[in-house]
């Protein structure tokens, strides 16, 4: 799994110029699944999103996670993270998993997200082609990918 982690004021998600979820303060995850992730990979991620310390105290040092700040969690499924541009220019998109890989994983990470953040997480519609509108705080922007734990 590869996540792209964005500290954000705010952000919202619309299909077809309809809203479909929105948050304040707190995070933006844009999440990419491929063949090989599994329950493992799931953990490990929900771990380091809910304890990683990107929010600022009062130093203004990034100190406090988006637990402790009570801040929002808006996850979009974006199969574009694994986008292999190895070869000549159009990317190819091989690594990334299949709707009925990808689908049941994507909500077993929702539900873990959930679950390890202690609310309700917002999401983008699977599969769906969305515009994604955010105030990035900072900017911070982080991204984690599972099969290279640096």
């Amino acid at each position: 799994m590869r996540a792209v982690i964005q500290r954000v004021s705010e952000a919202r998600v619309t299909v077809d110029e309809k809203p479909v979820s929105s948050i304040g303060p707190g995070l933006l995850i844009l999440l990419g699944i491929e063949e090989k992730d599994e329950k493992e990979d799931i953990d490990w991620l929900v771990r380091k999103i809910v304890k990683m310390r990107l929010f600022n105290d009062e130093k203004g040092v990034m100190n406090h996670s988006v637990q402790e700040v009570d801040g929002s969690l808006l996850v979009v499924s974006q199969f574009t993270l694994h986008a292999s541009t190895k070869k000549g220019n159009r990317p190819s998109y091989i690594r990334a998993a299949r709707p009925e890989i990808a689908v049941p994983l994507y909500e077993k990470f929702i539900a873990a997200l959930e679950q390890a953040h202690g609310k309700p997480v917002g999401t983008g519609v699977f599969g769906a082609y969305m515009s994604v509108h955010l105030l990035n705080d900072g900017p911070v922007t982080i991204f984690l990918d599972t099969k290279n734990k640096e």
